[in-house]
């Protein structure tokens, strides 16, 4: 479509502007558009929806998936590596979302991540603000205001809540752990083989405190944390991911299990698209074999994402012309380059 064709379009009627694409023309008028339906992959379903937006299909080898049952039969964090995109962070929501092991805990790690974050923390200043403003008031004796309670001071992190006692084991993603300080790890070996920790703030409390509410990282939800002591039942399923950024010591190494997610061929491709893209359970992938063989010239060249080919099948789909104006550069450039 050239600039004078597309200029041209300005005054699109209600009755074709599900059929324009260009939802953005750059010309500085203001307009009202119509928002055709987002991928499958980008809808959300607003503040009260829960992961269900991240139970995607999601396809795995039989042979990878026998390592991630082996993890799940040995009570072990599954390490999982691979390229990005290969599909790291969605098997933590996929073997949630087949289990029916609920929620999927997410700690995100970076330069700045601490064990101590992940396991709970303590607002001690926030506890001591409001008891000063509770006494405030009063010019009596102060012995007579309650202090309010220490467990509304105290949240559980994502790998805290995953060591809380429960019937079946919580689905823990530990994301891009090679991202964290390099001590990470090593810390992280104690609190994965005795699946426990102390919260010495209420351990230390009198005996009639012995037992404290405190909050989770689920949300509005609390438990019972008594001596300052959590420790899980049934081990969580932990899945780690890393990009490969850096080697991880032996020790932390020898207690998990492997996972190396090889990038997709074409023939999972396909499956992919299909089961991204057509869910009524049509496998019809005609229309798409350009695009099929640009994306595999360009992943032999550098690091592609299976969701780049999603996102160029997605508008093609949607009648976008992607081979024209440099668009299929914009949806498939290499990762691994310098923007």
């Amino acid at each position: 479509m050239t600039a004078q064709e597309l200029h041209g379009q300005h005054d699109t009627t209600d009755d074709d502007r599900g059929a324009e694409w260009r939802l953005f023309k750059g010309d500085g008028r203001a307009r009202s558009v119509f928002f055709p339906e987002a991928p499958p992959w980008r809808r959300f379903g607003g503040a009260e929806a829960d992961d269900s937006h991240r139970n995607r299909p999601y396809l795995i080898g039989a042979q990878e998936a026998d390592v991630v049952n082996a993890a799940l039969l040995l009570r072990r964090p599954l390490l999982v590596t691979g390229h990005p995109g290969t599909g790291k962070s969605s098997l933590a929501y996929a073997v949630a979302h087949e289990l029916s092991l609920g929620r999927v805990l997410h700690w995100p790690v970076n330069s700045r991540t601490t064990l101590q974050d992940a396991l709970y923390r303590y607002d001690a200043i926030g506890r001591l603000r409001e008891t000063n403003m509770m006494r405030e008031p009063h010019t009596g004796d102060d012995s007579a205001v309650e202090d309010p309670s220490i467990g509304s001071y105290v949240r559980l992190g994502p790998l805290g809540t995953a060591l809380v006692a429960s019937q079946t084991p919580r689905v823990l993603l530990v994301d891009e752990l090679d991202k964290g300080d390099v001590d990470l790890p090593n810390d992280l070996l104690n609190v994965f083989e005795e699946g426990e920790f102390e919260i010495p703030e209420l351990a230390r409390l009198p005996e009639k405190h012995s037992s404290v509410r405190v909050l989770t990282a689920d949300p509005n939800a609390w438990t019972d944390v008594v001596r300052g002591h959590v420790r899980c039942s049934e081990f969580p399923v932990v899945v780690i991911t890393s990009n490969g950024e850096r080697d991880f010591p032996p020790a932390f190494l020898r207690r998990c299990v492997r996972l190396d997610l090889p990038e997709p061929d074409e023939d999972r491709l396909r499956a992919i698209i299909s089961a991204h893209l057509n869910p009524g359970g049509d496998t019809d992938t005609d229309g798409i074999d350009d695009l099929m063989r640009a994306f595999l010239a360009r992943r032999a060249r550098g690091e592609l994402a299976t969701d780049q080919l999603l996102n160029a099948v997605f508008l093609r789909r949607g009648g976008v012309q992607l081979d024209a104006d440099g668009l299929l550069d914009a949806v498939l450039h290499r990762l691994a380059r310098t923007l």
